[in-house]
């Protein structure tokens, strides 16, 4: 079960969150959004699969976590 954490993602650094029950990574994009971050997630490995026609995401501060720290 994905569980979210409550650290802010800043520019650069790389998040994951779960959409359809599919675990998505993506990179932080520069953004003016104060609830949530636009993510980049055109490098991740299986992006076909979710059918989603964009490279980038709009995800709430509530429904990811900090993976990596760029």
């Amino acid at each position: 079960m994905f569980k979210p954490d409550r650290n802010k993602a800043k520019t650069g650094e790389i998040i994951e969150f779960e959409q359809d029950s599919i675990l998505v990574k993506g990179k932080v994009l520069p953004s003016n959004t104060t609830n949530s971050i636009v993510v980049d997630i055109s490098a991740m490995k299986d992006y076909d699969k979710l059918n989603h026609g964009y490279s980038n995401m709009v995800v709430s501060h509530k429904n990811y976590r900090v993976v990596d720290v760029g």
